[in-house]
């Protein structure tokens, strides 16, 4: 059964729709949260997530766009964890910039060097918050750059510019590697 179905008997009250379609996204959206943050947060964050979800749904008018507009909403409450984390370490250390409101700027180069998945999920925990979302949900989340602008609220342009940047930041964070090794 195609998301656009479950969505749409989901929203007229069908119980098992909605438990199929949690059960079919519960993974993805566990693994978005867990690459965007760190394991100990990652289950609460994608509960919060799924409430958030289970309560939006009824006013979702687009049931074939789900997935774009789930990761929209997990997407928020992880940054919303990540704002959090960061507003406590501004009030402990008296300024500290979260990085969330950098201007964005072109860079070269496609990640093809990184074969392993794994590999690349570790070096992800590397990067900066918008960096580290964008190849995610592109790449690892199979969204379409028009879906990560969706989920991103910017246009597309803007996923454009962060993937390159983000794919010459994990350029050069693999060759640093390769040259301390």
């Amino acid at each position: 059964m195609s998301d656009e179905l479950l969505v749409v008997r989901a929203q007229l009250g069908n119980r098992s729709a909605l438990e199929d379609l949690v059960a079919r996204w519960q993974g993805p959206v566990w693994l978005y949260v867990r690459r965007m943050l760190d394991a100990e947060r990652a289950d609460d964050v994608a509960q919060e997530a799924w409430i958030a979800v289970v309560r939006a749904l009824p006013r979702l008018r687009e049931p074939d766009r789900f997935a774009p507009w789930l990761f929209t909403i997990v997407r928020r409450a992880a940054l919303n964890r990540l704002r959090g984390q960061y507003s406590d370490r501004h009030d402990l250390v008296g300024g500290f910039g979260n990085g969330l409101d950098r201007p964005d700027a072109a860079g070269p180069d496609p990640v093809d060097a990184l074969v392993d998945r794994a590999e690349m999920v570790g070096r992800l925990a590397a990067l900066p918050v918008l960096e580290r979302e964008v190849l995610v949900l592109h790449y690892l989340e199979d969204l379409s750059v028009e879906d990560c602008a969706q989920v991103c609220a910017v246009p597309a342009g803007t996923i454009k510019s962060r993937l390159n940047r983000a794919r010459r930041m994990l350029r050069e964070h693999v060759e640093e590697e390769g040259e301390l090794t």
